[in-house]
Formats: C-alpha cells, sequence, structure tokens
C-alpha cells in the first residue's frame, strides 16, 4: 500500500504540474490577440481594405482603417465563442465527463491551429473559424483542469486560482510566437506545432485524467486514468470500490439537499444573480475593447512607428504573465475570514457573502482607474495601464467563480457559471459597434468612448453596494431577534 500511496502520489504531481503548463501554454492563447494580429498585418491579412488617402498637406498615405475592423472583428467573434460556448460545453463535460470532453477540447484546439497554420492573405477570413476554435478548445482544456484541485485537499481553492491565473497568463504565447516570427520562424510553423501538441494533450486525457470526474471530497484510495503495469489488482479494485460507494453516497445526499435549496430558475432570477451579471458584463466589455484595438491605439500614440509599436506590444504581453501570479491575491481577500470564531448566529454562507465585498468593491475600482489611464493620450502611461488591466482581469475572473460558489447551491454551479458566462458573451459582442462608432462617427478619436466606458463602469459598483445592504440587513435582523429574546 505504501507503494501504491507513492505512486498516486507522484501521480497526481504530474497531473498538477502538467494541468499549470497546459493552462499556461494553450488555454487563454486567443488573448494575446494584440500580439498575433501585429504578425497577420505584416504579413498583410486583409491588407486588400486599406485604400490610397490623402492626408492634410496633400501627402499620399495608405488608410487601413478598414483593416483593423476586420481584425477587430475576428477578435470580437473569437470572444464572444470563448464564452457563449462555454454553457453547452459545460453540459458537455457535465453529462460525458472528462474524457469526452478533453477530446472534443483537444479536435477544436488542433483544427483552429491547422487553420491559421494553412491560411495565407489571400484566405484572411479561414481567422474567423479559427481563432473561434482555439477559444472554445482552450475554455475546454481550463473546465477540465479546474477538478484537479480536488485531487489536493485543503490545497482545493489555490490550485483552482492558480489555474484561473495561468489562463490569464497563457495569452503569452502569441508573444512568443511574433517574437519566434521576428526571428524568421514562419507563422505556419508555429502553429503547425501547436496542432502536434495535440499528441501531449490525448497522452495527459488517458494517463493522468479521470475518465469521468475527480469526486469532492476524495475518498480515501482514489485512482484515476490508465494503471500502466500489473499492480496490486485487488486493492485498486477495493480502492476504486469504496470511492464509487462514496461518490453515489455524496450523490444521494446530494439529492436530498437539492431538494432544499433554492431550484435553479429562482437563482437566475434573483437580485444577486442580476447585477453579479452586469458587473461582469460592463467590466469584461472594457476588457475586451481594449485588448481587440491596442493594436489600433497604440498605431495612433505612436504616429504609427512600427518600432514603437512592437516595442509596446511585447510589454504588454509580457505582462499578462503575471496573472498567474495576481489571481490568488483575490482568494487570499476573500479567505481571509476562514479559521476565525463567526458571530452569533451567523451562517458560514453569511460569512462568506460578507467576506465578498471587498473583492467585489476593488475590482471595479481597479476598472475604473484601469479605464482613465487607458483614456488619457499619452503613450508612457500604457505601462501602468498594462499592470492594471492584468490585475483587474485576474480579479475579475477569479471573483466571478468564487462569488457563484459563495452565493448558490453548488448543486447549481456549473449551470450558473456557464450561463453568466454565455450572458456576458452576447454583451461583449458590443466591442464591436463600439469600435465601428469610433472609426466612422468620431473620427477614430477614442474620447468620446473612453468617457462612456468610465461612466458604464460605475454601474459595477451598485453590486458589492447591495451584497453590503443585504449582510447589514440580515445583522440588523440577528440583532432584534436577540433583544426580543
Amino acid at each position: 500500500m505504501t507503494v501504491l500511496g507513492n505512486g498516486l502520489l507522484v501521480k497526481r504531481g504530474l497531473t498538477f504540474a502538467s494541468g499549470l503548463v497546459e493552462c499556461l501554454c494553450f488555454a487563454g492563447a486567443v488573448f494575446g490577440w494584440a500580439s498575433l494580429s501585429f504578425v497577420l498585418k505584416t504579413e498583410g491579412y486583409f491588407s486588400s481594405l486599406c485604400v490610397n488617402s490623402t492626408g492634410v498637406n496633400a501627402t499620399q498615405g495608405l488608410d487601413c482603417t478598414g483593416q483593423d475592423e476586420q481584425l477587430s472583428l475576428v477578435f470580437t467573434i473569437a470572444s464572444f465563442m470563448n464564452n457563449f460556448m462555454l454553457l453547452p460545453n459545460g453540459f458537455i463535460f457535465d453529462y460525458f465527463g472528462t474524457t469526452v470532453a478533453r477530446i472534443f477540447g483537444i479536435f477544436l484546439y488542433t483544427m483552429g491551429a491547422l487553420m491559421v497554420a494553412f491560411s495565407t492573405p489571400a484566405l484572411s477570413n479561414l481567422l474567423f473559424p479559427a481563432l473561434s476554435l482555439l477559444a472554445m478548445g482552450g475554455m475546454l482544456y481550463l473546465i477540465t483542469n479546474m477538478q484537479v484541485g480536488n485531487l489536493f485537499g485543503a490545497h482545493r481553492s489555490t490550485i483552482i486560482t492558480l489555474y484561473c491565473g495561468a489562463f490569464d497568463s497563457s495569452s503569452a504565447l502569441f508573444l512568443v510566437i511574433k517574437l519566434l516570427n521576428e526571428d524568421g520562424i514562419s507563422l505556419q510553423a508555429s502553429f503547425l506545432f501547436l496542432a502536434a501538441c495535440a499528441v501531449i494533450h490525448l497522452l495527459r486525457t488517458f494517463f493522468l485524467m479521470p475518465r469521468k470526474f475527480i469526486p469532492y471530497t476524495l475518498p480515501e484510495g482514489y485512482t484515476y486514468g490508465i494503471n500502466c503495469g500489473k499492480s496490486k489488482s485487488s486493492e485498486l479494485h477495493a480502492a476504486n470500490g469504496n470511492a464509487q460507494r462514496t461518490i453515489e453516497d455524496t450523490a444521494n445526499s446530494k439529492d436530498v439537499n437539492i431538494k432544499q435549496e433554492k431550484s435553479f430558475r429562482e437563482c437566475v432570477l434573483s437580485r444577486f444573480f442580476l447585477w453579479h451579471l452586469l458587473w461582469l458584463s460592463v467590466m469584461q466589455l472594457r476588457h475586451y475593447l481594449f485588448i481587440g484595438t491596442l493594436n489600433p491605439m497604440l498605431q495612433r500614440l505612436t504616429a504609427g512607428e512600427p518600432s514603437l509599436v512592437s516595442q509596446f506590444i511585447n510589454a504588454f504581453a509580457f505582462t499578462q504573465l503575471c496573472g498567474v501570479l495576481c489571481a490568488p491575491w483575490n482568494g487570499l481577500i476573500m479567505d481571509r475570514h476562514k479559521g476565525k470564531p463567526l458571530p452569533a448566529g451567523e451562517s458560514e454562507q453569511e460569512a462568506d457573502l460578507r467576506a465578498s465585498v471587498l473583492s467585489l468593491f476593488l475590482t471595479p475600482v481597479q476598472c475604473l482607474i484601469f479605464s482613465i489611464c487607458a483614456a488619457i493620450p499619452y503613450l508612457q502611461l500604457q505601462y501602468f495601464t498594462f499592470v492594471l488591466q492584468v490585475l483587474n482581469r485576474a480579479f475579475l475572473y477569479g471573483g466571478n467563480a468564487a462569488f457563484i460558489g459563495v452565493a448558490f447551491p453548488s448543486c447549481h454551479y456549473g449551470k450558473l457559471f456557464g450561463l453568466i458566462m454565455a450572458l456576458s458573451a452576447v454583451f461583449s459582442v458590443l466591442q464591436y459597434p463600439c469600435y465601428t462608432l469610433v472609426k466612422e462617427v468620431l473620427d477614430g478619436d477614442p474620447l468620446y468612448m473612453n468617457i462612456a466606458l468610465i461612466l458604464l463602469t460605475l454601474f459595477a459598483f451598485i453590486h458589492p453596494l447591495s451584497i453590503f445592504l443585504h449582510c447589514r440587513s440580515l445583522a440588523s435582523q440577528r440583532a432584534k431577534n436577540k433583544v426580543i429574546n
């Protein structure tokens, strides 16, 4: 049993490490769009949309507004599909299990990489399905890896947070492709390599991931994946039998609890869900619009100097690597009350809600400062804007996942998480008309659009205020009941 135990420990360590690498190097690559779009413009994608124009002093130049708009539309659709397809992908994962979901995700990701690899400036429209497939496949990598935290008990939240941060940091993958392209390695070679990595993902799927799910809490002796060689089969069978019985017992107890909890419909129609949807949507729109228009913004601030644009895009991509370092901070804020005695009469859920108020408030504060900095047309300030963007994005998505787990019954977590991401994706489609409005109505000057986004961000403060008033109302009610008694 000691040998078996050590083997399981090593296997779990490999599962965690390989999952972290998978999320860090592949899952959220599409959000490194600023780096890839720079390469695509250099290669001449959508260059047919550039037209000759006459400047103020009758100088001839090339107006590539149409090219920028088309590239922005590619990212808009990909970011929309990344979130909107989370709902059906979540159902695939819940219904068919880890192996089927991962094989489907690997297929999508590989097809997306191959489409980019075999695209050319003459076949620029291949980028639309390609980036969308990369986004959907990458999200399935993240979803199937989140359960790895269940293997480590007390460190579960830390590992889930790290994976979310690694997903954010993986946007630096396109920076690596950009730097390799500048050193003479073609775009096709880079994406063919990404497609070939499907072999590694498949091996990990069969040897280091469960066929169905990793339960929480973890049964004693639980094992997973394909076990190579002959081990103590009777012990393994007994361990898995115990695990299965524990899972069945847990499922039965969950069935009882579900009847006592709010229904899915009640959760969706609650003010917690609606205000949280607004909180997520307005800040996500700000981030997507910033990423999707970063290249044109830098073109404007640098007067089109290619070396300066490249320098700032590299700086932005490097800051994305810090997402994995920023993500756990939010978890520490939300868990700061753990281990402390609760006030008399206060439930664990109420304590968690009360602790979440600070996180829910700090996130729009960060977004507000980030939006103000992004609106100021001073080039050097954008370094600070990049740092704020990474920090705020880590807080936004970590806080979103954590709040859903705190505020709603666990039996609805997957459905609610998928639904809120899908609905926020619909809202994020506004980024393309916003970009078009700036280009065609505001003559390329984003000042008024930035002011509108700053004002829109203020709506995100309604959510933490609502939670704060709810917790204060519950505390006041407890105090009144105590006086009466």
